[in-house]
């Protein structure tokens, strides 16, 4: 599929083009839209965001929006897209030197074909006076899940001064502000209110992460450290596990196994970040530790017991009425991780017994392909299973890694022994 993107004034000779109105919604239907309250909230906190930042968030706006149009169940193999997305932006001359980068960086992330193309006509923030710069070290993101209300208590036990960065959405967003508001950090919940004209979306959503560190890479530039010339890091906390997310089984090779923090992907990112003059570093610090190691190691246990049970991992989440559904990968690692922690789980879950012999419990694909994950190793060995994974040219040394994924499945296997599934 096609697209070009960019501010309504700037859509024109489309062709077969679908047209993506950024951070304004136009008078005439421009077929989808994104970024309009983005803008909003910038401009009324006063920011100044560096024109490169701006322009990489006019890139995941448009990326995000042409993944949720792109459905794959329309391409010839059911899944493997080709899309190609010309792109508006303030600065060309500097982007076009790192589109080959990008497109390298999302086709690893998705497994799809990018094409990506940028043009002059980008989005020109309006600058105030006096902007208003954040007073802190570092951006975290903050979802309201597990692994970044840790993240958030570690760093502000360190000392770090942090603005946390969210995405905003049904379900999440009290919970974002209130771990914001008791660790005492300032917080910029956005949305990027992606809209498209078509009635029935693609789901798979392997792009979303683009737009979560477009966020913090934007209000990374909006701070003191930033302005004074200084590397603002930004932490992007995730277990190790999720992090690598090893495919289970065969069938989950590859492209049914999400990259969101994948090494590969975050330094693509952050080298393209540099090239074009963003002075910013993404680090992942829990890369090596498992969920529950990371809960065993939290700096305020008394304060993390207060706040684990309403932290969200589910992916289906809003499916189930704003309920754990229990049975996903992210809630079994969840769940093991309360057991790895040895504290009880207070969490609500629809499908609390998985050991059920059932299609909705211990027969579920997820619960299904941790038992069988558990087997290969068994027959196979743990070497011969995690082999692939560890295959790429990210890892300088893997040893670590894999250590680090043997303990996870270890905590997945408690989790099974509990509740008697083979």
């Amino acid at each position: 599929m096609r697209f070009q993107s960019g501010p309504a004034t700037s859509l024109q000779n489309l062709g077969d083009a679908i047209p993506i109105s950024l951070f304004a919604v136009p008078d005439l239907d421009a077929g989808a839209t994104a970024g309009k309250a983005i803008r909003e909230s910038v401009q009324h906190r006063g920011l100044a965001p560096d024109p490169a930042a701006w322009d990489f968030l006019a890139i995941a706006l448009s990326v995000i929006t042409a993944d949720g149009i792109s459905r794959r169940g329309d391409s010839p193999d059911g899944w493997t897209r080709e899309i190609a997305i010309d792109i508006a932006v303030r600065e060309p001359e500097a982007w076009a030197s790192q589109l080959l980068g990008l497109n390298r960086a999302l086709g690893f992330l998705t497994t799809d074909r990018w094409s990506l193309s940028v043009r002059d006509g980008g989005d020109a923030i309006d600058v105030p006076l006096e902007p208003y710069r954040y007073d802190v070290d570092a951006v975290a993101l903050l979802s309201g899940g597990l692994d970044s209300l840790i993240g958030a208590i570690d760093l502000t036990d360190l000392g770090s001064k942090l603005l946390a960065t969210s995405h905003v959405v049904r379900g999440d967003a009290e919970k974002q502000e209130r771990f914001a508001r008791e660790l005492g950090i300032e917080h910029l919940p956005l949305n990027h209110n992606a809209s498209t004209e078509r009635s029935v979306k693609e789901t798979s959503q392997r792009a979303r992460s683009l737009i979560f560190l477009a966020y913090a890479i934007v209000a990374a530039t909006c701070t003191d450290r930033y302005r004074a010339g200084e590397t603002v890091p930004i932490y992007m906390c995730e277990n190790g596990f999720i992090a690598i997310n090893p495919p289970l089984t065969t069938s989950r090779i590859s492209s049914l196994s999400t990259r969101t923090a994948r090494p590969e992907f975050l330094n693509a990112i952050e080298r393209i970040l540099r090239n074009v003059g963003l002075n910013l570093q993404i680090i992942n610090p829990y890369l090596l530790k498992t969920k529950g190691e990371m809960m065993q190691e939290c700096s305020d246990q008394s304060r993390l017991e207060a706040l684990a049970h309403v932290s969200t991992s589910c992916g289906r989440f809003q499916r189930f009425n704003y309920t754990h559904c229990g049975r996903c990968v992210p809630c079994q690692i969840r769940r093991a991780s309360f057991l790895t922690w040895g504290h009880d789980d207070p969490t609500r879950y629809y499908f609390h017994e998985i050991g059920k012999l059932d299609s909705e419990h211990a027969g579920f694909d997820d619960v299904r392909s941790v038992a069988i994950a558990r087997l290969e190793i068994e027959e196979a060995g743990f070497d011969r299973w995690v082999g692939p994974t560890l295959s790429s040219s990210a890892f300088a040394d893997p040893a670590p890694v894999a250590a680090m994924l043997k303990r996870g499945m270890l905590e997945l296997g408690a989790l099974h022994d509990a509740y008697r599934i083979r």
